[in-house]
C-alpha cells in the first residue's frame, strides 16, 4: 500500500511538472505564415538561444502559465526559434535582433507590427501582447500618423515609445533624426527636444549631437548637468563599446579619434578604459604603455583600484626599466590615496622584477605588517619575502 501511495504522488507530481513546463509544437515558420492567412490572426515569433538565461527564466515563468499559452494561441500563431539554429538564424538576421529574448509580433505578410525584448512579467507580458493587437498600437499605424507631421511631438513620441521597446537605441535614430529636422536650432533647447536628443540621438557627428556639445549650459538649465552628462558619456560608450567588444581594432582606431575630438576629461577618461581594455583583449602592449604612460596621471590619477590595476598588468607584460620605474610611481600614488596590503606586495614585485631587492624586502615588509595586522592570510608576500632573502 505504501508503493502504491509512492507511485500515485509519483505521477501526480509528473503531471504536474509537466503541466508548467515550456512546450511548442516545432511548426515552420514558412508554415505558420500560411496558417495565419488561413486563420487570419497575427503571427507571434519568438527567438531564443539555449544559453540566454534571461530566455530560459521566460519560458519557465512565462511560457510555461496556461493563461499566457491559451491567450497566444488564441490570438495568434506561434512560432519559437532558436537563433542558432536554421530559421532562427535567418529572422535574427532578417529582423536584426541583437537582444534576447526577442518577441516579434508579425502579419502574415512579414510586416512588424510590434516588438519586444527581454526578460518581464507574465502581467507585463500579457498587457505588451495584447496592445499588439491593437491597429492603432501598431508600428505601421503609428509610423504613418509621425510621418504625416513629423515635426509634432506627439506623434513622434507615441511612435518612438513603441518602438524602442523592441529595438535597440542606433535603429531609433532615423525618426529621430527626421523629427529633430523639423526644429531650428533655437528649437533644439527646450525640455521635450532635450528628452528626444537623449532617447533618440546616437550619431556622434550628427548637427544635434555637436550642438549639445556646444551648448551644454543651456541643455543644462532645461534638464541638469548630470543628464547632459549622461548623454555625452553614453554617445562615446554607443560608439566604442560594440567594437571593444567584437575586437574591431581598424574602426576602433578610426572612431576613438572622433571620440577623443570632444576634448572633455569625462569622454577621454572613456576613451582611455576603452583602449587599455582593448589592448589587453588583442595583447598590444606597445599600444597599452603608450597610452598609459601618455595619460595615467591626467585621466586616472585619483582612482588607486586603477592605477594598482595598470601596476599589475606592467608587472606581468611590461619589462622596460623605465616604464617599470613609472608604474612604480603611479602604485605608490595609489598608496597615497590608501594604504594597502596588495598595493605595498605589487611594488615589492615590481622592484623585484627590476632586480632592485633594497626596495623590494622595504615593501614587501610592509605588506607583512598591514597582512599580520589585519589578521590576513599573507602566504603571497611569505613566499616573496623568502625568495628575497635567499638572493
Amino acid at each position: 500500500m505504501r508503493f502504491l501511495h509512492l507511485l500515485l504522488l509519483f505521477v501526480f507530481l509528473q503531471t504536474a511538472r509537466s503541466q508548467n513546463q515550456f512546450t511548442t509544437d516545432g511548426i515552420s515558420y514558412k508554415t505558420a505564415l500560411e496558417n495565419a492567412k488561413t486563420d487570419n490572426k497575427p503571427v507571434f515569433v519568438m527567438l531564443y538561444a539555449d544559453w540566454c538565461p534571461h530566455c530560459n527564466l521566460m519560458k519557465k515563468e512565462v511560457f510555461s502559465d496556461p493563461k499566457v499559452m491559451d491567450f497566444l494561441n488564441k490570438n495568434y500563431v506561434c512560432v519559437w526559434k532558436n537563433v542558432e539554429k536554421e530559421e532562427g538564424i535567418a529572422l535574427k538576421n532578417k529582423f536584426k535582433t541583437t537582444s534576447l529574448p526577442a518577441f516579434l509580433f508579425l502579419d502574415s505578410n512579414e510586416t512588424l507590427l510590434y516588438a519586444l525584448k527581454g526578460e518581464m512579467k507574465t502581467a507585463d507580458f500579457l498587457a505588451e501582447a495584447n496592445y499588439a493587437l491593437n491597429p492603432k498600437f501598431q508600428l505601421p499605424y503609428l509610423q504613418k500618423q509621425f510621418l504625416a507631421d513629423p515635426g509634432n511631438s506627439d506623434t513622434f513620441f507615441a511612435y518612438l515609445n513603441t518602438l524602442k521597446k523592441g529595438k535597440d537605441r542606433t535603429e531609433l535614430s532615423i525618426p529621430t533624426h527626421i523629427y529633430l529636422q523639423t526644429q531650428s536650432d533655437a528649437q533644439l533647447i527646450s525640455e521635450t527636444n532635450w528628452r528626444v536628443i537623449a532617447n533618440g540621438v546616437t550619431d556622434i557627428n550628427s548637427r544635434e549631437f555637436q550642438f549639445v556639445l556646444k551648448h551644454q549650459k543651456e541643455f543644462a538649465a532645461v534638464a541638469s548637468q548630470n543628464r547632459v552628462d549622461r548623454k555625452i558619456e553614453n554617445i562615446v560608450n554607443e560608439l566604442l563599446r560594440p567594437l571593444v567588444d567584437n575586437l574591431d581594432t581598424v574602426n576602433y582606431y578610426k572612431q576613438r579619434e572622433v571620440a577623443k575630438s570632444i576634448r572633455l576629461q569625462k569622454t577621454d577618461s572613456l576613451v582611455f578604459k576603452f583602449d587599455l581594455t582593448l589592448a589587453e583583449r588583442t595583447e598590444k602592449w606597445d599600444f597599452y604603455k603608450k597610452v598609459t604612460l601618455e595619460d595615467t596621471e591626467k585621466l586616472v590619477w585619483n582612482d588607486a583600484s586603477f592605477l594598482k590595476d595598470i601596476g599589475q598588468t606592467y608587472l606581468k607584460h611590461i619589462n622596460d626599466p623605465e616604464s617599470l620605474k613609472k608604474s612604480i610611481l603611479w602604485v605608490k600614488h595609489s598608496l597615497e590615496i590608501s594604504d594597502s596590503y596588495d598595493g605595498n606586495l605589487l611594488i615589492s614585485r615590481l622592484y623585484n622584477k627590476l632586480k632592485d631587492k633594497k626596495s623590494a624586502l622595504k615593501y614587501a615588509k610592509d605588506a607583512k605588517a598591514i597582512g599580520k595586522e589585519m589578521g590576513w592570510n599573507t602566504k603571497d608576500v611569505d613566499t616573496l619575502l623568502a625568495e628575497l632573502n635567499s638572493k
